[in-house]
Protein backbone atom coordinates (compact mmCIF):
# COMPACT_ATOMS: atom_id res chain seq x y z
CA UNK A 1 0.00 0.00 0.00
CA UNK A 2 1.18 3.16 -0.83
CA UNK A 3 1.57 5.71 1.73
CA UNK A 4 0.90 9.77 0.77
CA UNK A 5 1.91 12.52 3.62
CA UNK A 6 0.44 15.97 3.42
CA UNK A 7 1.27 19.20 2.67
CA UNK A 8 1.29 21.59 5.14
CA UNK A 9 3.75 24.52 4.60
CA UNK A 10 2.88 27.29 2.96
CA UNK A 11 5.86 27.88 0.98
CA UNK A 12 5.16 23.88 -0.42
CA UNK A 13 1.55 25.06 -1.72
CA UNK A 14 3.16 28.32 -3.06
CA UNK A 15 5.52 26.91 -5.16
CA UNK A 16 3.37 23.98 -6.15
CA UNK A 17 1.06 26.90 -7.40
CA UNK A 18 4.07 28.94 -8.82
CA UNK A 19 5.80 26.23 -10.82
CA UNK A 20 3.41 23.09 -10.83
CA UNK A 21 1.17 21.79 -14.00
CA UNK A 22 -2.44 22.26 -13.41
CA UNK A 23 -5.67 21.26 -14.89
CA UNK A 24 -9.18 23.10 -14.15
CA UNK A 25 -13.05 21.93 -14.28
CA UNK A 26 -15.51 23.54 -12.81
CA UNK A 27 -15.69 21.50 -9.50
CA UNK A 28 -11.54 21.75 -9.03
CA UNK A 29 -8.62 22.92 -9.95
CA UNK A 30 -5.64 20.24 -9.70
CA UNK A 31 -1.85 21.15 -9.33
CA UNK A 32 1.09 18.51 -9.59
CA UNK A 33 5.20 18.38 -9.25
CA UNK A 34 7.38 16.10 -9.09
CA UNK A 35 8.86 15.93 -5.76
CA UNK A 36 11.68 13.57 -6.27
CA UNK A 37 10.56 11.04 -3.40
CA UNK A 38 8.86 7.58 -3.45
CA UNK A 39 5.84 8.71 -2.02
CA UNK A 40 3.35 11.48 -3.02
CA UNK A 41 2.19 14.21 -0.80
CA UNK A 42 -1.02 15.30 -1.04
CA UNK A 43 -2.86 19.09 0.09
CA UNK A 44 -6.84 19.96 0.17
CA UNK A 45 -7.58 23.30 -0.16
CA UNK A 46 -11.17 24.65 0.43
CA UNK A 47 -11.99 28.53 1.11
CA UNK A 48 -14.28 29.92 3.05
CA UNK A 49 -16.41 30.60 -0.38
CA UNK A 50 -17.36 27.25 -0.13
CA UNK A 51 -19.57 28.17 2.71
CA UNK A 52 -19.78 27.38 6.71
CA UNK A 53 -17.64 24.93 8.35
CA UNK A 54 -19.65 22.07 8.01
CA UNK A 55 -19.89 22.20 4.16
CA UNK A 56 -16.08 22.63 3.73
CA UNK A 57 -15.57 19.80 5.91
CA UNK A 58 -17.44 17.92 3.80
CA UNK A 59 -16.23 18.89 0.40
CA UNK A 60 -12.39 17.83 2.40
CA UNK A 61 -13.51 14.74 3.43
CA UNK A 62 -14.69 13.59 0.02
CA UNK A 63 -11.92 14.82 -1.77
CA UNK A 64 -9.51 12.67 0.83
CA UNK A 65 -11.71 9.96 -0.10
CA UNK A 66 -11.55 10.18 -3.82
CA UNK A 67 -7.81 10.38 -3.68
CA UNK A 68 -7.80 7.37 -0.79
CA UNK A 69 -9.46 5.02 -2.95
CA UNK A 70 -7.51 5.84 -6.18
CA UNK A 71 -4.34 6.56 -4.38
CA UNK A 72 -2.96 2.60 -5.95
CA UNK A 73 -3.79 4.08 -9.15
CA UNK A 74 -1.47 6.62 -9.00
CA UNK A 75 1.90 7.22 -10.07
CA UNK A 76 4.61 7.89 -7.30
CA UNK A 77 6.70 11.05 -6.72
CA UNK A 78 4.51 13.62 -6.76
CA UNK A 79 3.17 16.55 -4.75
CA UNK A 80 -0.74 16.91 -5.35
CA UNK A 81 -3.02 20.13 -4.33
CA UNK A 82 -6.55 19.82 -4.90
CA UNK A 83 -8.57 23.28 -4.73
CA UNK A 84 -11.92 23.00 -4.27
CA UNK A 85 -14.69 25.45 -6.08
CA UNK A 86 -17.45 27.00 -5.36
CA UNK A 87 -19.76 24.07 -7.34
CA UNK A 88 -18.19 21.31 -5.42
CA UNK A 89 -20.35 22.19 -2.39
CA UNK A 90 -23.75 21.70 -4.49
CA UNK A 91 -22.14 18.60 -6.79
CA UNK A 92 -22.54 14.90 -5.81
CA UNK A 93 -20.06 12.35 -4.67
CA UNK A 94 -20.16 10.64 -8.32
CA UNK A 95 -19.54 14.08 -10.17
CA UNK A 96 -16.78 15.28 -7.99
CA UNK A 97 -14.90 12.07 -8.01
CA UNK A 98 -14.93 12.04 -12.39
CA UNK A 99 -14.14 15.36 -12.32
CA UNK A 100 -11.04 14.55 -9.89
CA UNK A 101 -9.94 11.65 -11.64
CA UNK A 102 -10.54 13.18 -15.18
CA UNK A 103 -8.13 16.21 -14.04
CA UNK A 104 -5.90 13.71 -13.01
CA UNK A 105 -5.57 11.98 -15.88
CA UNK A 106 -4.93 15.01 -17.74
CA UNK A 107 -2.22 15.66 -15.54
CA UNK A 108 -0.97 12.55 -16.47
CA UNK A 109 -0.18 10.83 -13.13
CA UNK A 110 -2.83 8.56 -13.03
CA UNK A 111 -3.04 5.32 -14.73
CA UNK A 112 -6.47 3.90 -16.06
CA UNK A 113 -5.58 0.28 -16.12
CA UNK A 114 -5.13 -2.05 -13.20
CA UNK A 115 -2.26 -3.78 -14.59
CA UNK A 116 -0.09 -1.14 -15.53
CA UNK A 117 -0.94 0.39 -12.07
CA UNK A 118 0.76 -3.33 -10.79
CA UNK A 119 3.81 -2.60 -13.24
CA UNK A 120 4.28 0.85 -11.92
CA UNK A 121 4.14 -0.08 -8.51
CA UNK A 122 6.61 -2.79 -8.49
CA UNK A 123 8.72 -0.78 -10.68
CA UNK A 124 9.67 1.65 -7.96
Amino acid sequence: MKVTTSLKKNYEFKRLYNKGKNAASQYAVVYCRRNGSQANRLGITVSTKIGGAVQRNRVRRRLKEIYRINEKRLNVGYDVVIVARVKSRFSSYKELEASVLSLLKKLKIFIENEAEAACETRRT
